[in-house]
């Protein structure tokens, strides 16, 4: 249920304004109203991050450790998930309003995208971007260590499926996970892609670049 809302939330603050730009032509958007679509996409991007952790975690316990599954996951802990599913995001994209408000801003107000990111933003500045960019490589850090801790879950899962007896209960518990691990792949991949080409990929066309990023905005949802 909090993914759907996550992902319902997340296609509101983009699609629309997608869509207005392909069929109606509307391709100018109020300063604030910009920042305020860069935060809530920020947020709600972090927030189905640490709901896809708490999915690969909630599915280790499962198959894992079957018998404990209601001593681990109490309700106090899962109380303690949701808010850290929703506070984290928050706590990290409050930081880039203010790294974009900041900034001075000259002549060149086009932003080369479909919808407005923080590093979109600042790349049209005429001031210094060389903290946006540090701190944007941070947040992406949390994505990182979020995408490694699920993979280590999913050793650990591996292991104990194949080490189930039956071959039919391997199946139904590896089902079980592909639909979450396509999610993942999904999700990630295009979002570290986009996010990492503002830094370093200089040399990918753009058109390239806005299609990934649109990718893990659009597709999540739809699966």
């Amino acid at each position: 249920a909090i993914l759907s809302t996550i992902d319902l939330a997340l296609s509101t603050t983009s699609v629309p304004r997608m869509l207005g730009i392909f069929w109606f032509d509307a391709h100018e958007i109020n300063y604030g109203a910009c920042v305020a679509q860069m935060f809530l996409i920020h947020a709600f991007t972090g927030m189905e991050a640490e709901v896809l952790l708490a999915m690969a975690f909630d599915r280790y316990v499962a198959i894992c450790a079957p018998l404990h599954y209601a001593t681990i996951l109490t309700s106090q802990v899962l109380v303690g998930i949701s808010m850290c599913i929703v506070i984290r995001p928050v706590l990290l994209t409050l930081p880039m309003v203010y790294l974009i408000y900041r900034l001075p801003f000259c002549q060149a107000h086009i932003i080369a995208h479909s919808y407005c990111e923080h590093m979109g933003i600042a790349k049209l500045s005429c001031g210094n971007i060389r903290i946006n960019g540090i701190y944007g490589l941070f947040v992406v850090s949390f994505f990182v260590l979020n995408l490694v801790l699920i993979g280590i879950s999913y050793v650990y899962i591996l292991r104990a499926v194949f080490r189930l007896p039956s071959h039919d209960a391997q199946l139904k518990a590896l089902s079980t996970c592909g639909a979450h691990v396509g999610v993942i792949c999904v999700f990630y991949i295009p979002s570290v892609f986009s996010f990492l080409t503002h830094r370093f990929g200089h040399q990918i066309p753009g058109y390239i670049h806005i299609l990934v990023a649109n990718l893990y905005l659009i597709i999540p949802p739809s699966l």
